[in-house]
C-alpha cells in the first residue's frame, strides 16, 4: 500500500475543493491512502500552548501574531470540513488528523483541548527546544550558533521521549528532523535511537520516514538517516512514509524513493 502520511492544508482554505487538490495529486501518482492534517498553530483553541514560544523570542512572537495564518480557524471548522469530505465518493482513502506542537508544560491543556474530538490519527511533533524554534530562518541566530549542539540534541530527544510516553499520539512527526541544517552532535546517537525505537513500539506510535527535510531544506537524507532507519527496522517500529507536503504539488515527493527501505 502506497501511503503519504503527512500533508498540510495550512497554505490554503479549509474547503473541500482545496482538499481535493491533494486527493487528486495523490491519486494520479498511484497512492492508496493519504493523511491530511494541519499544525495546531492554525487553530484558535491552541494559542495558549504557544505562549512559551512567544515569550522566548520577539521574532517568534511576531511570526505567531500573523492572524492571516495563525490561530485563524477553529477545530469545529475543521471537523465540519472533515465530515463534508468523508461524505464524498473519494478515489483513495483519506484520513484526517492534527500535527500537535508538543510542549510538556502544556501536556494537560493539550489533552483537554483534544478530548472532545475524534481524529483518525494524531501526530506529535517537537518544533522547539524549550521555546526556541529549531527549524526557522532565524533559528541559527537564536539557537544553533548560540548553544552547544550536543545539549540541543540531548534536549530534543528528551522532549521526543516525553511526547511518546504521553500516550496522546498515534504518530511521531519527522523523528530526526533536528538534523535539517546539518548540525550534528559529537556523541554516538545509537543508544538514543535505540531508546526511541523501543518507546515507539511499547506505546504503539508510528515513526515517520519524512522526506520534507530533503526537498524542502536540501538535507542529503531523503528520509530517516540510514542509522535511525536501520534501528527502527531492527526493533520493529511501525514506519509510515510521509512527504510533509505544504501544497498539492508536493504530495508524494520522494516517497517512492524511500518505500522499499521502509517496508521491504
Amino acid at each position: 500500500m502506497l501511503i503519504d502520511g503527512h500533508m498540510h492544508l495550512e497554505n490554503g482554505p479549509l474547503t473541500k475543493d482545496y482538499v481535493m487538490e491533494f486527493v487528486n495529486a495523490a491519486y494520479k501518482q498511484g497512492f492508496d491512502r493519504i493523511q491530511i492534517l494541519d499544525h495546531t498553530h492554525r487553530f484558535k483553541e491552541f494559542e495558549g500552548t504557544y505562549q512559551g514560544v512567544k515569550d522566548a523570542c520577539d521574532k517568534q512572537e511576531q511570526w505567531l501574531a500573523n492572524k492571516e495564518m495563525k490561530f485563524k480557524d477553529t477545530l469545529d471548522d475543521y471537523v465540519k470540513l472533515i465530515k463534508e469530505v468523508k461524505s464524498c465518493d473519494l478515489p483513495i482513502e483519506v484520513l484526517f488528523g492534527l500535527e500537535v506542537c508538543y510542549v510538556p508544560e502544556y501536556k494537560e491543556e493539550i489533552k483537554k483541548i483534544l478530548e472532545p474530538y475524534h481524529f483518525d490519527f494524531l501526530v506529535g511533533a517537537i518544533h522547539s527546544i524549550d521555546g526556541l524554534l529549531y527549524d526557522m530562518s532565524w533559528s541559527k541566530e537564536i539557537l544553533w550558533d548560540k548553544y552547544d549542539t550536543n545539549k540541543i540534541y540531548q534536549r530534543y530527544y528528551e522532549l521526543i521521549f516525553d511526547l511518546v510516553e504521553s500516550d496522546l499520539f498515534t504518530q511521531l512527526a519527522h523523528p530526526d528532523t533536528i538534523k535539517m541544517f546539518g548540525y550534528y552532535p559529537t556523541y554516538d546517537l545509537t543508544p538514543t535511537y535505540q531508546k526511541l525505537a523501543q518507546l515507539l513500539v511499547e506505546h504503539h506510535v508510528k515513526g515517520e520516514c519524512n522526506t520534507g527535510c530533503y526537498y524542502r531544506y536540501h538535507h542529503p537524507d531523503k528520509g530517516l538517516s540510514k542509522e535511525l532507519l536501520q534501528i527502527f527496522r531492527e526493533y520493529g517500529v511501525d514506519i509510515i512514509t510521509a512527504s510533509d507536503a505544504h501544497k498539492p504539488s508536493d504530495v508524494g515527493t520522494c516517497i517512492k524513493d524511500v518505500y522499499d527501505a521502509c517496508y521491504r
